[in-house]
């Protein structure tokens, strides 16, 4: 009984100084210490061009930011999808890309990816009045608040290889995670200050507003129809532009372009 009870507070004992603040930043200033390995550098090369485009800095603050995500991160296979590097290293250059300006954590509820190999199932059932209705929606991605998101490789490879046309699954679930920071996904990401919170309303209340007016009248714009279901994709596909066509979104909605640079502390109009 003697040795069982050593070895629980042994152990208690470690995991309290694991989880400890200071413990956390001295692990992960050594994970982003180490060599980027060079198999590494040859699949950011081939599968996302887009890390190419990025100042020197910026490239090595990526490479960095994914050393500490690929340790913290569990990725588990589904559908018969193998986890190997690729998928891994691939995947967390572009959950990256957001965390490049600022200091905001490795999404910190975030605990495990799901890869499926290819487009999944999901049914639902949904409050339409007085009824309950059942819904069979097939996604590309998608993003839980218990802390695990949800791709579709297939999706995530062929978009990483043409970050011009705009869309990109996983930028658009991650910006998803770092709305649900708060608990919850509306739109409106934290921001840390009354004023920043009052504008960001302001801008994105009125931005989705047109951007409705506009695909009612039947006028184009870069967000796209899925832009205007609610205002937690509003932002997350606004996200996706603003890293993938910038002065499109940009030209098509200034003030929201200003918003995001602000929360992201990036200006991606400058890597082109």
């Amino acid at each position: 009984m003697g040795l069982i009870l050593l070895v629980l507070g042994a152990l208690l004992l470690c995991g309290w100084w694991a989880s400890q603040p200071w413990r956390v930043i001295w692990r992960r200033s050594r994970l982003r210490a180490r060599a980027f390995p060079a198999p590494w550098r040859a699949i950011l090369r081939r599968n996302v061009p887009q890390v190419a485009r990025l100042p020197t800095d910026m490239q090595l603050r990526l490479k960095r930011q994914m050393q500490v995500f690929l340790a913290e991160k569990q990725f588990i296979g589904c559908a018969g999808q193998i986890i190997t590097d690729e998928v891994r290293v691939t995947i967390a250059a572009l959950a990256c890309l957001p965390l490049l300006g600022r200091s905001r954590g490795y999404y910190p509820r975030l605990h495990s990816v799901l890869v499926y190999p290819g487009a999944f199932i999901v049914d639902r059932v949904r409050q339409q009045g007085p009824l309950q209705m059942q819904q069979r929606q097939v996604l590309s991605g998608e993003s839980w608040g218990e802390g695990q998101v949800v791709l579709s490789w297939d999706h995530v490879q062929r978009e990483a290889a043409s970050p011009d046309a705009g869309q990109n699954v996983v930028v658009h679930e991650f910006a998803h995670q770092l709305d649900q920071d708060k608990g919850f996904a509306n739109g409106a990401p934290l921001l840390g200050d009354r004023g920043r919170q009052a504008r960001w309303a302001q801008v994105m209340q009125h931005s989705f507003a047109v951007l409705r007016t506009r695909l009612e009248a039947g006028e184009p714009d870069p967000l796209g129809d899925y832009a205007s279901t609610e205002p937690a994709e509003f932002f997350a596909v606004a996200s996706e532009r603003f890293f993938c066509q910038p002065a499109a979104l940009a030209q098509a909605h200034p003030a929201v372009y200003a918003e995001l640079r602000r929360f992201y502390e990036l200006d991606p109009l400058l890597w082109q």
